[in-house]
């Protein structure tokens, strides 16, 4: 028996729930399958295909991502594009370093300041984890069409920024 997947629910006699209605049914379908994609997510890592598949976790990748789209920043810019603090951004960057995936080198204005920088072995490594998540968004989405793909990334951006908005609006202090 295949394992259940969760994204119906099951009525105690073990048929499906009745699907419900009113307005709220799209609300509650749509946090359903948000904690679904976030379980999956999480399982899979999203990783990707072939030997690379799991091998960069979230955090390393949003930062090497954030580096070689932006250029060399210091962990405060870094932090603040990320919306997370700068310890966490200080933490997570160590073992980087540490591999040699980033590099600090001295601030090009301020040569007492020091930014992060990807590295070439940086760079190498980004590319082919980058490939290897491509390939797999290519299998999970095979029988979509192009429309469907660019819709789905627009509202998922969008899904994205509007949480974004929301988790800035709650951090900034209110004007007194």
């Amino acid at each position: 028996m295949p394992p259940q997947d969760m994204t119906t629910a099951a009525s105690p006699s073990g048929g499906a729930a009745p699907e419900p209605t009113g307005p709220d049914h799209v609300l509650d379908v749509l946090q359903h399958q948000v904690a679904v994609f976030a379980r999956r997510a999480e399982q899979t890592r999203l990783g990707g295909v072939g030997q690379v598949r799991n091998s960069m976790d979230r955090a390393a990748y949003l930062l090497l991502n954030r580096l070689d789209r932006e250029g060399p920043m210091g962990v405060k810019a870094l932090a603040a594009g990320m919306g997370i603090d700068s310890s966490t951004v200080t933490r997570q960057v160590a073992p980087l370093v540490d591999t040699g995936l980033v590099k600090r080198t001295s601030h090009p204005e301020d040569g007492r300041a020091v930014v992060l920088q990807l590295s070439p072995r940086g760079q190498a490594r980004l590319d082919e984890v980058r490939s290897s998540r491509r390939e797999l968004m290519t299998q999970v989405t095979e029988d979509w069409t192009a429309e469907e793909r660019e819709t789905f990334c627009a509202l998922l951006t969008r899904f994205n920024s509007s949480l974004a908005a929301r988790q800035t609006a709650h951090q900034t202090p209110p004007a007194g």
